[in-house]
């Protein structure tokens, strides 16, 4: 499998880049990848001028040609004014331009990282519509990081959930034995269902 991750951070080192490795290492565990990262960062000039010259330069054509390419998609953008970067969007609006099928079916992990857990609904309310228009194949769970996750509990359930989530759209072998349950055994994090006239029946007093 190919997969693709495009990341949008802007400092070095950058939280935004981290969190779309560790999406990356988790989703090759899952499923043999071969692993390309398109920093945007870099693309940043080419990207501008795609707008005005009408054709992307021949880094950015690379970046455009891997992604159509790619098998499955990890993007992650930082969080700004409550929605993705602007140099996160300009790539993908010149993308479409250029190819505006090239996301179509396409499987696609979402992440995002904010200085806050405030702005977590980016991910439905911002990345999830743009995705769906450009008619990719978006992974149910996304990973949104906040300052605060870095080494704190659930940030790793997430992003394994999502990589496994990946991973089996993508068409991994070991993705779907990972992550569907035994016949007849509910999964690990799956709640016990008891009837509610069995419940009722405990609260009955004795007698």
């Amino acid at each position: 499998m190919k997969l693709v991750v495009v990341s949008a951070g802007l400092s070095v080192p950058s939280s935004t880049r981290l969190l779309a490795d560790r999406l990356a290492a988790a989703t090759a565990e899952r499923t043999p990848a071969e692993v390309q990262v398109v920093e945007l960062r870099d693309l940043a000039v080419e990207i501008a001028h795609t707008f005005t010259n009408g054709f992307p330069g021949r880094n950015l054509a690379a970046a455009f040609d891997a992604v159509a390419a790619a098998d499955g998609l990890i993007v992650v953008t930082p969080v700004f004014s409550a929605s993705y970067s602007g140099l996160f969007k300009s790539f993908f609006d010149a993308l479409s331009v250029t190819d505006e099928d090239a996301l179509a079916g396409k499987p696609v992990l979402l992440g995002a990282t904010g200085g806050t857990a405030r702005h977590s609904l980016v991910l439905d309310h911002a990345l999830r519509p743009l995705f769906a228009y450009l008619k990719a194949v978006v992974v149910p769970t996304g990973v949104y990081a906040a300052s605060e996750d870095w080494g704190a509990e659930g940030l790793d359930g997430r992003i394994a959930r999502a990589a496994g989530e990946l991973a089996v759209l993508t068409g991994g072998p070991s993705a779907a034995r990972e992550t569907a349950p035994e016949a007849g055994k509910p999964a690990d994090d799956a709640f016990e269902v008891v009837p509610f006239e069995e419940r009722l029946a405990a609260l009955r007093p004795a007698g």
